[in-house]
C-alpha cells in the first residue's frame, strides 16, 4: 500500500511540484528506497478543503498552519522532515540510509549561510565570508572522506544537503551572479554526484519555480 505524502506545489502552478527543499528531502527519501507513494500537491496560499478535513485534530494542535512536508503513517499524518526521515528509516531499512554520528552534522550551517547572504543588501556584511567557510569547511571533509559525506553510498545527510545545495546554486547564480568558488572542486563534484542522481532528477523543482519561491524573501 502507498504511503501518502503531501509536498509544496509550485507559486503560481498548483499542479506541478514546487520548491520547497524538505519536501524533497523526503521525496529523495522515498525514491532512494523505493517506497511506493502516493503525492499530494499542495498549494500553499490556498489549501484544498480536503487538505484540511484529512488532518486529525491532533496533527493540527502539532502543525497548525498545515505546513509540509507531511506523510500518513498508521491513518496519522507526521510532520517535520526529520522525523518523517527517521520513521522511513526505521519502517523501510533497505536500503539503509542512516548517516553515522559523527557525519550526521557535516554542512549543517550551510543553508542558514546561504539565507543570510542571499537576502544580504550589503556587500561588506560579512554574509558571504561566512557562507564560503561554510562551504570550505565541508570541501575539506569531502576531500578527506568523499565522494559523498559519509564515503562511497549515499546516507541521509547527503538527502537533506541535496536540495539545499540546488536552491544555493540556482538562487544565487540568479539574483546575484554568485557562483561556488572553482577552487572547491570536491563540493562541485558533490554536487554533480547528487543532482545527477535519478532520484535527485525526479524530485527537483524546475529552476524558475526554485527562483519565484525565493522572490519574495529576497525583495522583502
Amino acid at each position: 500500500m502507498a504511503l501518502e505524502v503531501a509536498v509544496k506545489a509550485a507559486a503560481g502552478a498548483p499542479n506541478i511540484l514546487g520548491d520547497c527543499p524538505f519536501s524533497q528531502r523526503v521525496l529523495l527519501t522515498l525514491e532512494e528506497k523505493k517506497i511506493p507513494h502516493k503525492t499530494h500537491l499542495i498549494d500553499l496560499g490556498d489549501k484544498p478543503k480536503w487538505f484540511a478535513i484529512f488532518l486529525s485534530r491532533e496533527f493540527l494542535d502539532v502543525n497548525p498552519e498545515g505546513k509540509v512536508p507531511v506523510v500518513k503513517f498508521d491513518d496519522k499524518w507526521v510532520s517535520d522532515s526529520d522525523v518523517i526521515v527517521g520513521i522511513l528509516e526505521e519502517k523501510f531499512p533497505e536500503p539503509p540510509l542512516a548517516t553515522p554520528p559523527e557525519f550526521a552534522s557535516v554542512g549543517s550551517k550551510i543553508f542558514g549561510s546561504f539565507v543570510c547572504f542571499l537576502k544580504s543588501k550589503d556587500a561588506n556584511d560579512g554574509t558571504e565570508q561566512a557562507l564560503l567557510t561554510e562551504l570550505k569547511a565541508l570541501d575539506d571533509h569531502l576531500k578527506e572522506h568523499g565522494p559523498y559525506v559519509a564515503g562511497d553510498k549515499v546516507t541521509a545527510v547527503d538527502l537533506s544537503l541535496a536540495p539545499k545545495l540546488y536552491h544555493l546554486v540556482v538562487t544565487l547564480r540568479h539574483f546575484k551572479n554568485w557562483t561556488i568558488p572553482e577552487s572547491l572542486t570536491h563540493v562541485h563534484n558533490y554536487t554533480k554526484l547528487l543532482f545527477s542522481r535519478e532520484s535527485f532528477e525526479k524530485t527537483k523543482a524546475a529552476e524558475k519555480y526554485v527562483i519565484a519561491g525565493w522572490e519574495p524573501k529576497v525583495n522583502a
